[in-house]
């Protein structure tokens, strides 16, 4: 079956009419009588009841209308999403990042593009530091955010690229005797309770380091699966916590102080991903390239 017969066979079928067809379809009268007779024998059964030119639905002709309208829907709805993928102003981003992009990082970052690009489309895809470097690496995704980005001699099938470095801060309920210090050591949190992420999250990873580097193992009291839980643990008294110092910008908790760590400096990387063994498409390589100048721009300013 063709789909050249499959059109041929819904225009005689709307038209009733085999002449009127192949004026539409602009094609010889005989080619649309051919194609119509090569579909009802490679079916086995007659799609029309004929009168002359004129053409009337069997009852299984009519049912088999019903299904190749479908079809055909179906059909130009797949090449508009090619077309739309191939058009850099049309297509779709698939793009995956952490919770601790998804406040702030993110939303500015994708409003910035829409100005010069309003008929992109964005798929987001929120997920764990590890779960964001598989789906990329497996083909879910093409590009995602994450920090840190990831060294490229430890996977060799992602290509990592830093857009900026970021700081991280103590968070501290307000009624903690350092509360009121425009800096801290890091030491100085070495007898209090952590609240962090649980094991095998990179941002745990992170604070343990730079506990490590300061001679302590911190005393973990509470875990929370995401930065607005661990904010809740801290603004409830229950201990303190270093986070990114972004995920803090304007969305500060009530009954809570972000102070910055004097000793030791505590930095992450924060970037994107992108598969190092196959291309992006054309919208994702706009976007792509829109994120290296975006924050280029940025640490301009910064300078």
């Amino acid at each position: 079956m063709e789909l050249r017969q499959i059109r041929y066979f819904i225009e005689v079928a709307k038209r009733e009419h085999v002449t009127e067809a192949s004026h539409a379809l602009h094609v010889a009268q005989s080619a649309v009588s051919r194609q119509i007779f090569n579909l009802e024998a490679e079916l086995g059964v007659d799609l029309f009841i004929r009168d002359g030119r004129n053409v009337k639905l069997t009852p299984i002709g009519k049912n088999f209308l019903g299904h190749m309208e479908q079809a055909i829907q179906v059909i130009e709805t797949a090449k508009r999403e090619i077309e739309q993928y191939l058009d850099p102003e049309r297509g779709t981003i698939r793009i995956g990042f952490p919770s601790s992009i998804a406040t702030y990082t993110l939303p500015n970052i994708i409003s910035a593009f829409r100005k010069n690009h309003p008929e992109v489309n964005f798929y987001l895809h929120q997920g764990s530091y590890k779960n964001l470097v598989e789906t990329v690496i497996d083909g879910e995704i093409n590009l995602a955010l994450l920090g840190p980005v990831p060294k490229q001699n430890k996977n060799e099938k992602i290509i990592g690229h830093t857009l900026f470095l970021e700081h991280i801060v103590a968070l501290l309920p307000a009624s903690h005797p350092l509360a009121d210090q425009s800096s801290i050591r890091l030491s100085q949190l070495k007898d209090d309770s952590f609240v962090l992420f649980p094991e095998g999250f990179v941002l745990r990873e992170l604070v343990v380091n730079a506990c490590h580097q300061s001679r302590f193992e911190p005393k973990v009291s509470f875990q929370g699966d995401d930065i607005d839980a661990i904010k809740g643990l801290v603004s409830a008294g229950l201990g303190v916590t270093l986070l990114p110092e972004i995920t803090l910008i304007d969305n500060i908790p009530r009954t809570t102080v972000k102070i910055p760590i004097s000793e030791p400096h505590v930095t992450r990387t924060v970037g994107v991903i992108i598969p190092a063994d196959r291309e992006l498409a054309p919208t994702e390589q706009v976007f792509y390239q829109f994120l290296k100048e975006f924050f280029d721009v940025l640490s301009g300013f910064g300078r």
